[in-house]
C-alpha cells in the first residue's frame, strides 16, 4: 500500500475546515424560529420551521464527518491509516482519494 499520509492529513484538514465553516454559515438558519405569528404568517412561519429543520439535519451530518474525521486522523497516528476494519486488507488508494474518511475496503463496505 503506498497511502501518502501527509496528503491523506491535508484532505482531512481541508475538509475539517470546510465543514466548520459551513456550520458557521447555516448558524442562524438553525437557529429558534420566531413564532410570532403576526410578524410572519402561518404559511412561512412554516416554511421557517421547515428551513429550520433542514438546517439542523445538515448540521447533524457535519457533526458526524467531524467524527469520522477525527477517528481518521486517530488511525494515520496509531498506524492503522488504509486498511479494512473488518477484514484488515489494505484500503485501496483511489477509495481513500474520494473519501479519506473510509474505514472498509470495497468488498466489506458492499
Amino acid at each position: 500500500m503506498t497511502v501518502d499520509l501527509a496528503k491523506a492529513k491535508q484532505r482531512l484538514a481541508a475538509m475539517r475546515k470546510a465543514i466548520e465553516t459551513q456550520c458557521e454559515k447555516t448558524r442562524e438558519a438553525r437557529a429558534p424560529v420566531e413564532l410570532d405569528q403576526v410578524a410572519v404568517g402561518r404559511l412561512s412561519r412554516m416554511d421557517a420551521m421547515q428551513q429550520q429543520a433542514m438546517a439542523e439535519a445538515g448540521e447533524r451530518a457535519r457533526k458526524r464527518d467531524l467524527v469520522r474525521i477525527e477517528m481518521a486522523e486517530r488511525r494515520i497516528a496509531s498506524g492503522d491509516y488504509g486498511y479494512c476494519e473488518e477484514c484488515g486488507e489494505a484500503i485501496p488508494d483511489k477509495r481513500l482519494e474520494i473519501d479519506p474518511m473510509a474505514t472498509h475496503c470495497v468488498r466489506c463496505a458492499s
